[in-house]
């Protein structure tokens, strides 16, 4: 029985792969080709080149000019993959009929012409790219216009589960879906590190454990690099990632460079460092849910200076035709470069995390902000890195601190961010307590029902004995406000209760709802009389609660 349950779980996994390649839709060139996709489906259209020798074929110039129904016309470059094949990549959000035209170096690849016929998205999951608010810049949307509550969830190695599986992902498709079903909708990851500089547990199961692979973005291993040539085998399999995250409307944080996972670069602003960077511009721009972060933590380790991120950025938007957002995982550099970046992404640890993250939100004004890391790393059974704050709950709190100042959040799990990957944390065989990735479903589900983009945070006077307007709504806690009628307050553990100060309503009545944090329970206390000095009680004594005030 037990075989047979084995066999049934992997058959379902397989299956859960298979939508990804849906995502997808690759056709051999041929002449007068018409190719059909929906919204936001990557089209491949490869095409063959005569062999080259010895010379290196990433360095052949190729792409496509795609003109739109709408006049639109997109410059694309496409990139090798192997055996002497090329590939155009294409995606749209514009229904219609698309006319493609390849330029290359090769005679043979240039002057190629075909046809995508664009139509409305039927698949799940699919809202196009985020891309920013035009009516609220420090907001997120999607392409289609609906809000986007920004979830992110560090998986720097995820591009390694599964790397020597070239016909299923079952490791990959069931962290994600673990993912994806608690809310979160951005993962962070690495396109490629090697090992941590930290100690971790000595007995962690060779299963879950990816540091130190034989492999690299290029060709040979860590210790013995070929800079001149890329690894086709890292960047095929990153393709079938991002197709299962863009299935799952999960959005690819890609952070191309980092410094301090001992990987073997290659030196700044050379031929080999540029053909690398390029390269992955060129190959995955056309997925809606890419996210281009040049490198983690960028200024922190000596490797390199803002007049090189600067240069990086600029040879993004030079080649992304499709204007995906860019950031920097890096406030240093977002601090004196923020025209440069889409958003602001800070990683503070510090104790009075909610005042620093209104500060930002304050003086960047004109982006969104997003915490991408706030010291919080939930502890799970094989120790990694701690950090300061290891408690669920603990980075629970602290990621709703950021949200209530108006800021989006991140979770770390210490046995899914880096080199230690349970990608069955839920699994029965497990004796370990399971990580509290539900919480985050709450906090996605609180946000779903009352619209981020249409709140902001109260900043709060010296004193509360100063009553009246916004910026004094509450005796304590921290306050999101509509600015009309509708207030949520996250009331912190250490306060039973609170007095409400908020401008009287016309109708002088209020409605009271308590909601969990922990276990996502809304508590309805009904409707009550307005008053300048309104007491209410946490229901959840000793637990951190948001209330919700709606002016009747």
């Amino acid at each position: 029985m037990k075989i047979n349950l084995t066999i049934g779980i992997g058959l379902l996994l397989v299956c859960c792969a298979l939508p990804a390649l849906s995502q997808i839709q690759k056709q051999e060139y041929k002449r007068n080709l018409e190719v059909k996709a929906e919204q936001w489906q990557v089209v491949d259209i490869s095409f063959k080149g005569k062999p080259i020798g010895n010379a290196n074929p990433f360095e052949v110039e190729f792409g496509a000019i795609y003109s739109g129904p709408d006049g639109q016309s997109l410059k694309v470059p496409g990139f090798y993959d192997g055996e002497n094949k090329w590939i155009a990549r294409f995606s749209s959000m514009t229904p219609g009929t698309w006319t493609f035209e390849t330029y290359a170096s090769k005679p043979e690849l240039s002057g190629q012409k075909g046809k995508i016929m664009i139509s409305t998205n039927t698949r799940e999951n699919q809202q196009g790219a985020v891309i920013l608010d035009p009516e609220n810049p420090q907001a997120f949307i999607y392409e289609d216009g609906s809000p986007h509550f920004m979830l992110a969830f560090e998986l720097d190695w995820l591009f390694a589960l599964d790397y020597d599986n070239p016909d299923a992902m079952p490791k990959t498709e069931q962290i994600l879906k673990h993912v994806q079903e608690n809310g979160f909708n951005h993962v962070v990851m690495n396109l490629y590190a090697y090992d941590v500089g930290w100690g971790i547990a000595k007995d962690v199961p060779e299963e879950y454990f990816y540091g130190r692979p034989d492999y690299t973005p290029f060709l040979g291993d860590n210790d013995n690099p070929d800079f001149s040539r890329l690894n086709l085998k890292l960047f095929q399999h990153l393709d079938r990632v991002f197709a299962s995250m863009q299935a799952k409307g999960l959005d690819a944080h890609l952070m191309i460079y980092v410094w301090n996972k001992k990987v073997n670069w290659p030196d700044m602003y050379s031929k080999a460092d540029n053909q690398y960077f390029d390269y992955i511009i060129d190959r995955y721009q056309a997925f809606s849910n890419m996210i281009w972060d040049v490198s983690k933590e960028a200024l922190d380790y000596g490797r390199c200076d803002i007049p090189y991120i600067n240069e990086r950025i600029s040879r993004i938007r030079q080649r992304d035709a499709f204007k995906r957002l860019v950031t920097v995982h890096d406030y240093e550099y977002n601090s004196r470069e923020s025209q440069r970046v889409d958003f602001i992404s800070i990683q503070s640890w510090r104790s009075n995390l909610y005042s620093l993250m209104l500060q930002g939100r304050e003086i960047h004004s004109d982006k969104p902000v997003v915490n991408i890391e706030h010291g919080g790393y939930e502890e799970g059974p094989y120790r990694s890195f701690e950090g300061n704050y290891t408690h669920a709950e603990t980075c629970l709190e602290r990621t709703y601190e950021c949200v209530f100042a108006g800021v989006y959040g991140s979770y770390y799990w210490q046995n899914t961010s880096w080199n230690i990957v349970i990608h069955d944390p839920f699994d029965e065989k497990h004796e370990f307590d399971a990580p509290r990735f539900d919480y985050y479903k709450h906090l996605a589900g609180l946000f779903e029902r009352y619209d981020f983009n249409s709140l902001r945070p109260s900043f709060p006077k010296l004193t509360t004995n100063d009553k009246g307007g916004q910026d004094n709504l509450a005796t304590n806690g921290f306050a999101l406000h509509n600015g009309k009628d509708l207030y949520l307050m996250m009331i912190p553990s250490e306060s039973d209760r609170v007095n409400i100060v908020i401008p009287k309503p016309e109708s002088g009545k209020l409605n009271i709802t308590w909601f969990n944090p922990f276990t996502g329970e809304y508590q309805e206390e009904g409707e009550r009389a307005w008053s300048s000095w309104a007491e209410v009680v946490n229901p959840w004594k000793n637990k951190t609660g948001v209330l919700i005030i709606k002016s009747l």
